[in-house]
């Protein structure tokens, strides 16, 4: 914590009296967004006395190229494979994990560390949910249920995306978690997922953005639904829908904080980081948003909810209670199949255009 403050002060010392906007932060908006602001950017905000900015984007390394030296951004949150993709196309600045954090603080980071471009922040989980109202008998508690339309019929919201539902395609084949991603890599693998997807596609409503999952849940689009479990979190816990998470199947991935190749504010980029890297920070987030933090020392700070009083530890996806089939995202694998992904998710859904 000395460490940050030394930065903050730095920075704070640099910015002079405060501008119009110091810091550009990018995240993805709703009710992640606003964990993020109350945990990180507004005790960031208030330590160092400078304005923070928060600007919404849809999550890819795409969109940075597109749109990061124009619109001033300086700090990103980015998925880890996205984040690769990014450092490896020169789209972030290289970092010095041990002179940012400390080497006894890089000690602490789990399960992935910190990385030549990128340092984690949480770990989320991609999961299935549904509508209570639509199975007032039998309820869904496997992903194989989520492909059963004759059990459970309805709409199934999808992210118009092969990311996580070729891996549940998968998995609902009956192929082990421990196998996924390497029969995903190959030709047989890939057709094996399409074909599964080929017996819900009339059932699928596609979304494009991270919190119309629940809200598609919420006013009768579909009946179950693929999403981040904060989001229906969020919806059902704080909002009252009427929605349940099915933890079988997760997929656990890691965000991560990136820095703009382009930003003109580097030491200020690099005290935000730190601070929003610290544990107290990460507990703060998981406070209002289950997302577990990416630091051992964090847990023992997780207490409720500051709005509704919940204990949240029961909620995160790395929760004991959570992993029976659990699935943990390949980031190498996503960062170096992305454009085969692409081309053959797009040659999938133009089958069904025919």
């Amino acid at each position: 914590m000395h460490r940050f403050r030394s930065l903050a002060l730095c920075c704070a010392a640099l910015a002079g009296p405060a501008a119009a906007k110091d810091l550009t932060v990018v995240s993805w908006g709703g009710a992640y967004e606003a964990a993020q602001h109350a945990a990180m950017v507004a005790p960031f905000a208030q330590e160092t006395g400078m304005q923070v900015e928060m600007v919404r984007y849809d999550g890819t390394a795409g969109a940075l190229a597109r749109r990061g030296a124009s619109e001033g951004w300086d700090v990103i949150d980015m998925l880890t494979d996205q984040a690769r993709v990014a450092c490896a196309k020169g789209l972030l600045l290289e970092l010095d994990p041990q002179a940012l954090l400390g080497a006894e603080a890089l000690a602490d980071f789990a399960p992935a560390a910190p990385s030549r471009c990128a340092v984690p922040q949480n770990v989320y989980a991609r999961v299935m949910a549904y509508d209570e109202r639509a199975f007032l008998g039998v309820k869904p508690t496997r992903i194989e249920d989520f492909f059963d339309v004759e059990r459970f019929p309805g709409g199934r919201a999808v992210q118009k995306s092969p990311d996580g539902i070729l891996e549940w395609a998968l998995m609902a084949e009956g192929v082990p978690p421990a196998q996924i991603y390497g029969l995903l890599s190959t030709d047989r693998g890939l057709r094996l997922a399409f074909r599964k997807l080929d017996t819900i596609r009339d059932h699928i409503v596609w979304w494009r953005t991270t919190d119309e999952p629940a809200q598609m849940l919420e006013d009768g689009r579909a009946t179950m639904a693929v999403g981040y479990n904060g989001r229906f979190f969020d919806a059902a816990e704080l909002g009252g829908a009427p929605i349940d998470v099915v933890w079988d199947g997760q997929i656990v991935g890691v965000e991560v904080w990136a820095i703009a190749a382009t930003t003109d504010a580097p030491d200020a980029a690099r005290a935000f980081v730190a601070q929003a890297s610290s544990p107290e920070a990460m507990a703060r987030l998981a406070e209002r948003i289950p997302y577990g933090p990416a630091r051992v020392s964090a847990y023992a700070r997780i207490g409720s909810n500051p709005k509704t009083g919940t204990p949240m530890r029961a909620y995160l996806p790395n929760a004991p209670q959570h992993g029976a089939r659990a699935l943990v995202r390949d980031a190498a694998w996503y960062a170096n199949t992305e454009e085969l992904r692409a081309r053959r998710f797009q040659a999938w859904l133009n089958e069904g255009e025919e």
